[in-house]
């Protein structure tokens, strides 16, 4: 199996929540290989990877503004790349549950966002940073939390269980836990990555909150994809062709007619309204997704893939 078939088979047909990690695994592993790199060549190379870590003093982000979204594909470590891609994963599925995967992005990239413009706010705001010369911040903690809590807003009585445990968890339980974590420990060291992970959690409750009543704030991230991938694709010939129409029978033109009229009932008929999804989503957050009959699940899905 060659490198295309693997790329075509393993990546573009995965879903966008296994892409999204496919991605940040391979940046880890990336970096470790440039520093073996280095090091054989007696030269230092961990520039490269500050290079795209999203810093602190808002001077030095004016000379890379990439590294607003490139920071969020970085991890300080093993155990750090793990956690984040276990908790986007399980997070992830829920969400996706309801919502297709334009949305997922939108919470993803605007918790990367607002993450890192948090973090610096803090660093340029608070008295305990004051002391602070240098400070980079890496890792997608912070989209993780807004899709967190982005899922957990969606189905906050969402049951499982966990190995070895006899009792049943809801998804807010851990939810809350995960955020009390993070504002405790912001004392104790990194502070300013906790306070990162926040505000990706608040951006996940706004999103949530604003879609709820129709509004989806994350559509300028949405447009931009858009144009960045309109980027990367080959602009298509267009070919002139003089057609000449035929008269049609006043016949024909009936059945054409009545065709487009079966035609529009038929996708009226099965295109889902917005308000049988407002009332299954009201549902869900009163008695959690479980709740949901098979139909109502079925019909989920299908409104998620439109």
């Amino acid at each position: 199996m060659n490198f295309k078939e693997v790329y075509t088979k393993h990546f573009l047909q995965a879903s966008v929540l296994h892409k999204l990690i496919i991605v940040n695994v391979l940046v880890f592993v990336f970096f470790p290989l440039v520093n073996t790199l280095g090091f054989l060549f007696k030269t230092d190379l961990e520039f490269i990877k500050n290079w795209f870590a999203f810093p602190h003093d808002i001077f030095s982000y004016v000379y890379k503004p990439w590294t607003l979204i490139t920071y969020g594909f970085l991890h300080s470590g093993f155990r750090h790349l793990l956690f984040n891609m276990l908790y986007l994963y399980f997070f992830g599925q829920i969400f996706l549950n309801i919502h297709n995967g334009r949305r997922f992005l939108n919470v993803y990239f605007l918790g990367i966002i607002v993450g890192a413009l948090v973090y610096m706010l803090s660093y340029n705001l608070f008295p305990a940073f004051s002391s602070v010369s240098s400070s980079v911040l890496v890792g997608a903690s912070a989209a993780v939390n807004a899709v967190m809590v982005a899922a957990t807003i969606q189905s906050p009585n969402y049951s499982f269980k966990l190995l070895f445990l006899p009792f049943t968890f809801k998804l807010w339980w851990i939810t809350v836990a995960l955020l009390l974590f993070d504002v405790i420990n912001i004392p104790n060291g990194n502070a300013g990555g906790h306070l990162a992970h926040l505000g990706g959690a608040l951006i996940g409750y706004l999103y949530m909150n604003q879609l709820q009543k129709g509004n989806d704030i994350g559509q300028p991230v949405e447009n931009f994809m858009d144009w960045v991938v309109g980027l990367t694709k080959p602009k298509e010939k267009t070919i002139l062709k003089t057609v000449h129409k035929a008269k049609k029978t006043k016949s024909a033109a009936t059945r054409s007619t009545t065709s487009t009229r079966k035609t529009t009932l038929s996708r009226q008929t099965k295109t889902p309204t917005q308000e049988q999804i407002d009332a299954i989503l009201d549902k869900i957050s009163k008695s959690g997704y479980e709740s949901l009959s098979k139909n109502e699940k079925d019909f989920l899905f299908k409104a998620g893939k439109n």
